[in-house]
C-alpha cells in the first residue's frame, strides 16, 4: 500500500497477470477515419511499458453514438502498436465469447483493445459501481481478469460502466496516467510550493470561476489571474463598462448570471483575484491596446489582454513556485491576439512546477513546442474541471474505495 489513498501499479505482483486497463484513446478524427491528435494515445504508452510482464487488456471508447467520429479502435491500436513498438491486437468485441477466448489465450507480453465500449449501449448510463458491477460486461469480463487499473482520467468523473464497475470485483489501482494527474493536481488545488498562482481563462466563464471559488476558499492559490472572457465578466462585475458588444456575447453564451457570481468573488477574495488593466481589442483584425479605464459603450471586441497586464501577469508567474494555466488568455488562433497567452506560457515554463489544463492552451503549448518544459499536462477537460473545483469524480472515488478494501482484505 502506497502513502497515497489509491493504488498503482507499483503495488501489485503484476507477473503473469490478466490486467484490465481502461485507457483514454478518444481522438479527433477527419472524415476518413484518420486520427488527427494522437496525444491521449502516446500518454498510455508509460503504463504499458510498466505492464510488460503481464497480460494487458485495454478498454477504451472513441467518440459517441450519433457522432460521425463514432467508430471502431482498430485505427487507435495501429497507432499504439507503433508506439509501443510491438503488435497490440484489436479485438472486434467486448464481452462476449471472441473476447473472452482472446483473453483466456494471451501470453505474457501481449497487448489486445476490446472494441469501443460505448458500442454497448449501457455503458454510459451513469450508475453506481455496485450497480455497473452487476452489468453483463463486468460479470462476463471479471473471472478472465487478477486486476484492474483506471488509467483514462479524462473520462472519470463519469460513474461509467466500464470507469467504476470493475473496481467493486478485481483489485484494483490507477495506471501512470492517472497517478500523474492525482499526485499533480493534488498539488495544484492544494498548493504546492508558494505562492501558488492559478491562471484562468477561455470561454467557459462557469468552469473557471467554479476554479476560482474553490482554490480561493480552500486556501490552495495565492493569488488568481483572470484572463479571456471570464476576466470580462469580472471586469464587468467590477463596474468596466466593456462595451456593448462584449456585454452581448457574454449573454449570447448564457453567462450573463456569472457576473453576480464575480462580484461576490470580487468582494470577498478582491486582493488575491487579479484583473487585466488594459486590453487588446480587434478592428477588423488589428490590435488595438486599450486602457480599462477608457473602455465604453461602443468599444470594439476584446480578444486579448493587453501590453501591461501581459508584463504584470508574467512577473507574478515567474515569481510563483507553482503555477496552473487553464485557457487562453485571448482569441489565440489569430495571430495578433495571440500574444498573452503566449507571453503567459512561456512565463509559466520558468516557476518550479507548472500544471498545463486540456484544451486551447495545451494546443497553444505544443504549438510553441514548449511541452517539455511544463511540469505535467493534463488529459481531462470536464474531469479536470471538476477536480480542480472540489467535486468528487466518480472513478476516483471508486479507486479510493477500491484501495481501502484491499487493505483491510490484506490485514485478515
Amino acid at each position: 500500500m502506497t502513502s497515497r489513498n489509491f493504488l498503482t501499479i507499483d503495488d501489485f505482483d503484476t507477473y503473469g497477470k490478466t490486467i484490465l486497463v481502461r485507457v483514454d484513446l478518444n481522438s479527433p478524427m477527419d472524415p476518413q477515419g484518420n486520427i488527427l491528435d494522437d496525444m491521449r494515445i502516446r500518454s498510455h504508452i508509460a503504463t504499458l511499458k510498466d505492464l510488460e510482464d503481464a497480460k494487458v487488456v485495454l478498454l477504451a471508447h472513441q467518440s459517441r453514438p450519433g457522432k460521425k467520429d463514432f467508430t471502431t479502435m482498430k485505427p487507435h491500436a495501429q497507432l499504439m502498436s507503433k508506439y509501443l513498438g510491438k503488435q497490440v491486437l484489436y479485438v472486434d468485441d467486448i464481452f462476449g465469447t471472441y473476447a473472452k477466448t482472446r483473453i483466456a489465450s494471451m501470453e505474457n507480453g501481449d497487448v489486445i483493445l476490446l472494441e469501443n465500449v460505448r458500442f454497448y449501449s449501457e455503458e454510459s448510463l451513469e450508475r453506481t459501481p455496485a450497480e455497473q458491477a452487476r452489468t453483463f460486461p463486468v460479470t462476463k469480463l471479471a473471472p478472465f481478469v487478477d486486476i484492474f487499473l483506471n488509467d483514462a482520467f479524462a473520462v472519470s468523473h463519469r460513474s461509467h460502466l466500464s470507469v467504476v464497475g470493475f473496481t467493486e470485483v478485481l483489485p484494483t489501482g490507477a495506471g501512470r496516467v492517472m497517478e500523474r494527474e492525482l499526485v499533480s493536481l493534488d498539488r495544484g488545488v492544494k498548493g504546492g510550493e508558494r505562492p501558488t498562482i492559478f491562471v484562468l481563462g477561455g470561454a467557459k466563464v462557469d468552469d473557471s470561476l467554479r476554479v476560482a471559488e474553490n482554490v480561493l476558499v480552500k486556501g490552495g492559490a495565492d493569488r488568481v489571474l483572470l484572463t479571456g472572457v471570464v476576466a470580462n465578466v469580472a471586469l464587468a462585475a467590477s463596474g468596466v463598462d466593456i462595451g456593448k458588444v462584449n456585454l452581448d456575447f457574454i449573454k449570447s453564451q448564457g453567462y450573463e448570471d456569472q457576473i453576480e457570481k464575480a462580484k461576490g468573488l470580487l468582494e470577498k477574495f478582491n486582493d488575491k483575484i487579479g484583473l487585466p488593466r488594459d486590453v487588446a481589442l480587434n478592428d477588423n483584425k488589428k490590435r488595438i491596446e486599450v486602457p480599462v479605464s477608457e473602455l465604453n459603450s461602443d468599444s470594439l471586441p476584446i480578444n486579448d489582454i493587453g501590453l501591461e497586464s501581459i508584463v504584470n501577469f508574467t512577473s507574478e508567474i515567474e515569481s510563483a513556485k507553482t503555477v496552473v494555466l487553464n485557457g487562453p488568455a485571448g482569441v489565440s488562433e489569430i495571430d495578433d491576439f495571440a500574444l498573452g497567452t503566449h507571453e503567459i506560457i512561456r512565463a509559466a515554463t520558468r516557476s518550479e512546477f507548472s500544471i498545463i489544463g486540456g484544451g486551447h492552451i495545451s494546443a497553444e503549448v505544443d504549438h510553441l513546442g514548449l511541452a517539455h518544459r511544463f511540469s505535467h499536462i493534463s488529459t481531462g477537460g470536464g474531469a479536470l474541471i471538476d477536480y480542480l473545483s472540489g467535486e468528487k469524480l466518480p472513478g476516483v472515488e471508486a479507486l479510493r474505495t477500491a484501495a481501502k478494501r484491499y487493505q483491510e482484505a490484506k490485514k485478515l
